[in-house]
């Protein structure tokens, strides 16, 4: 019996192991491509390991465009991804919050309206927004990548908080309206401090949204020198003339970097956050 459980751990681990390469086989062919000389990507396609390595991708590429450094493109897209993820995470644990504590005619309705808002394809609403933000006078500028996410327009934010505001204790809400807390006291006293994990999960998924957001910034922004990293690395590749996909690649690999470093350091919370969230208390 020990001799058979150990044979099925091994092929376990053997299959796991296959189809987890597998998964992060392109991710790796990219990273290594970066490192070959761009004449020969291609050519050697079929070889991981570059024959010979070489950084000169990474510096053309950190060259940027028409005197416009990749380093440009990295601070604007620190720019939108931190102020709207923090926008986001404001916003959307105020809403979470009120609909969980607070008691007011039409409150379930507004629950249903912020759960359907997460089975509308984005695609839909394109078009109509666009026109909005076009008359408002915001295209070409960062307001449309921004202040929407300060209004909690995600319910997916809003339904994860609101499930965990719901597993912390009602007791300690009565407790602090004795002691002639208000509501906005009790969330920024009580319930905001108790939520970490779920204010850190909901920024993780909101930073990382936000840094791959192509399609937003390629409808609203056209200057070059407002472009985020998600829509610069478009302009290594030219149909029309020669592509430099050894600096794309290279540029891309940076790219990851932030997002990378992130989930690292706050794997922790990110763990607690999902775990804790649909408990009930």
């Amino acid at each position: 019996m020990k001799r058979k459980k150990r044979t099925n751990k091994i092929i376990y681990y053997i299959l796991v192991t296959a189809i987890g390469f597998l998964m992060i086989y392109p991710l790796l062919w990219m990273i290594m491509s970066s490192f070959k000389e761009t004449n020969t990507i291609f050519l050697t396609a079929g070889s991981l390991i570059p024959e010979k390595f070489t950084l000169e991708n990474y510096k053309n590429g950190w060259k940027g465009f028409a005197k416009i450094s990749f380093g440009t493109f990295f601070q604007n897209s620190f720019f939108i991804s931190i102020t709207a993820t923090i926008g986001t995470v404001i916003s959307s644990s105020l809403v979470a919050f009120g609909l969980s504590r607070c008691r007011f005619p039409g409150r379930k309705f507004l629950f249903a309206m912020v759960l359907l808002t997460m089975m509308v394809p984005a695609q839909v609403l394109m078009v109509p927004q666009y026109i909005w933000y076009s008359k408002l006078g915001w295209v070409n500028s960062y307001f449309p990548l921004i202040v929407p996410y300060c209004f909690a327009i995600q319910g997916f934010f809003v339904y994860m908080m609101y499930n965990f505001i719901e597993g912390i204790p009602r007791e300690l809400d009565e407790a602090a309206k004795i002691d002639g807390c208000s509501y906005f006291g009790i969330y920024r006293r009580i319930t905001l401090p108790l939520m970490v994990p779920a204010l850190v999960t909901s920024g993780i998924f909101s930073f990382i949204w936000r840094w791959d957001d192509f399609m937003s910034a390629l409808l609203y922004i056209s200057k070059a020198a407002q472009y985020p990293v998600c829509l610069a690395l478009k302009l290594f590749t030219d149909p029309g003339s020669t592509s430099d996909y050894g600096a794309m690649f290279a540029m891309s690999t940076l790219s990851i970097l932030p997002v990378l470093v992130i989930f690292i350091f706050f794997q922790k919370y990110l763990v607690d956050g999902i775990a804790t969230t649909g408990m009930k208390g």
